[in-house]
């Protein structure tokens, strides 16, 4: 059965079950998909982003998934995640450093406009993070920290079921901490390109190693292939993944002096390195936290996946709909 079956077929038998819209806005992709009370994704429609097209392309790839889904259902409200800064309070795009042309776009009021219904805002990563917290690895704990470990490192808190928001422009920026006086910060040396560009660099002084083998000549997302030397026991791929949680770790002791979440979540595609980043972040935070801490919060691995912000984004739109 397709997510259009399951969706024709929910609406037959769920008549009094309010329908919303969830988007996912990225440099790359833009998902569009219709989702229940629970935040169920029940149908949906995925586009290539082209950026050639700027932002004028995906608002009207937004507009035709929108009109295709009206044509079948009413919908309570739109959610959208953000793949850039934005100002939740007041809708507006602040930038998106893949896209032209969102600068200063008031894509709540544009969508409002068009929808009909409340629409509510926020960037990818509290937009993720709240997806984690209530249908995903963070369900069941309170408060939720969620780290997207991607291109860039991103986070957001969430608690009482609602994303933290700082003072604007203030957002959990974790990519941004600090690891030394000198300037390093997490995502230079944890994010997704930052494993990439020192994979190239190592494998080039240690051609022979596992590690090495498996990203052969093909060049780009070089992260990827970790998981498997690791399982390989390669040296280098072992060496280069410790060093990374350690400084994961440490970013991870700041967030918990700081807010004590019960559990932090790991996603983004750094993440699919799986338990083997995960048990040597969590080994490794305690050294990093004062005894009263320890043994520090829980260490999980995102479980929502490609649907991550797409349910995050439905989760707002029925905020938005019950704080009317």
């Amino acid at each position: 059965m397709t997510e259009r079956d399951l969706s024709a077929s929910f609406v037959a038998n769920s008549v009094n079950e309010q329908l919303y819209l969830g988007i996912e806005i990225g440099g790359t992709k833009l998902q569009v998909v219709l989702g229940n009370d629970h935040a169920a994704i029940l149908d949906r429609r995925r586009f290539a982003v082209d950026p050639g097209a700027g932002s004028a392309g995906i608002q009207n790839q937004i507009a035709q998934a929108l009109a295709d889904f009206l044509r079948h259902h009413r919908i309570s409200g739109v959610g959208i995640g953000f793949g850039g800064p934005v100002d939740w309070r007041t809708g507006k795009i602040c930038r998106s450093y893949h896209v032209e042309g969102w600068t200063g776009f008031a894509i709540g009021s544009w969508m409002e406009d068009i929808a009909r219904v409340p629409v509510r805002v926020d960037n990818d990563a509290n937009t993720a993070a709240l997806a984690e917290a209530l249908r995903g690895a963070g369900d069941g704990h309170d408060p939720v920290f969620y780290i997207t470990l991607g291109s860039g490192v991103g986070g957001g808190l969430v608690s009482g079921g609602a994303i933290w928001h700082g003072a604007i422009p203030g957002e959990s920026e974790i990519g941004h901490l600090r690891l030394d006086k000198g300037g390093t910060i997490v995502e230079a040396r944890c994010s997704g390109w930052s494993v990439d560009k020192r994979i190239r660099a190592e494998i080039a002084a240690q051609p022979d190693s596992k590690l090495a083998q498996l990203v052969g000549a093909t060049a780009g997302s070089e992260a990827k292939h970790m998981r498997k030397a690791v399982e390989s026991n390669d040296p280098l791929a072992i060496r280069i993944l410790e060093e990374t949680a350690d400084d994961l770790a440490f970013a991870i002791s700041h967030v918990t002096h700081l807010m004590h979440p019960e559990v932090i979540v790991l996603g983004g595609g750094l993440s699919l390195t799986g338990e083997a980043l995960r048990q040597r972040v969590e080994r490794n935070v305690g050294k990093y936290l004062m005894d009263a801490f320890l043994p520090g919060p829980k260490i999980s691995l995102a479980s929502l996946g490609e649907d991550v912000v797409p349910v995050g984004a439905l989760l707002l739109a029925k905020q938005s709909k019950d704080s009317e």
